[in-house]
């Protein structure tokens, strides 16, 4: 048992909590984004207003972060996540504003399946962010995370392997979509980096 001298500042979880939430509504509305495709520009505007929220709490957690003489974890897990959960929701954002760039017709059904993986993976980090005060029972969330994450690979590699078996495919569209998958695919590792951070920090807290 650890001995505290000072007390710990324990705002720290809810402040994540409320990070991930945020994280989490912008992976639906991605998803939703392009199940329907309709009001696209309305749809691009909400991520970008939700990734900025994001910035807000970041930097909270950092303010923090800097007036706290004791933290419940350790200062550069708390960096990590904070880094971790802004590139997850930056490239959430990039993707829904890639659709309007690229001017983008329809979106394909394998692009549809990586948003929606992202959105497993993020209810999963989430459920783990609300249960990381207790320092347990969070291996079958990060397991859960990367189990998707292989899932999204697949996907992803599929998606690509059509596009150049495709011969009607113009080159510019073949660009485009290679680079909406790349980013799909990233955010999907990223959510991935996040969970491996969770369980950094629950095996020193064991």
């Amino acid at each position: 048992m650890r001995l505290r001298i000072f007390p710990r500042e324990e705002r720290f979880f809810d402040l994540f909590v409320e990070d991930v939430e945020n994280v989490t509504t912008a992976a639906r509305r991605l998803e939703a984004m392009l199940r329907t495709y309709d009001d696209r520009e309305q749809a691009a505007k909400e991520l970008f207003a939700m990734e900025h929220h994001g910035d807000e709490l970041s930097h909270n957690i950092g303010r923090l972060l800097n007036t706290t003489f004791v933290t419940p974890i350790d200062r550069e897990d708390i960096h990590a996540l904070i880094s971790g959960l802004d590139d997850v929701l930056d490239l959430i954002e990039e993707v829904g504003d890639t659709f309007l760039l690229y001017n983008i017709a329809a979106p394909t059904p394998a692009s549809i399946q990586q948003a929606a993986i992202i959105v497993k993976q993020c209810e999963a980090l989430l459920e783990a962010f609300r249960a990381l005060p207790k320092f347990g029972e969070l291996e079958h969330f990060w397991i859960e995370v990367h189990r998707l994450e292989n899932e999204g690979d697949r996907i992803a590699r599929g998606a690509v392997a059509e596009l150049f078996a495709d011969e009607k495919m113009k080159a510019t569209d073949l660009v485009k979509w290679k680079d909406v998958y790349a980013l799909l695919e990233t955010c999907v590792d990223k959510c991935e980096d996040v969970a491996n951070i969770l369980e950094r920090i629950t095996v020193k807290q064991a």
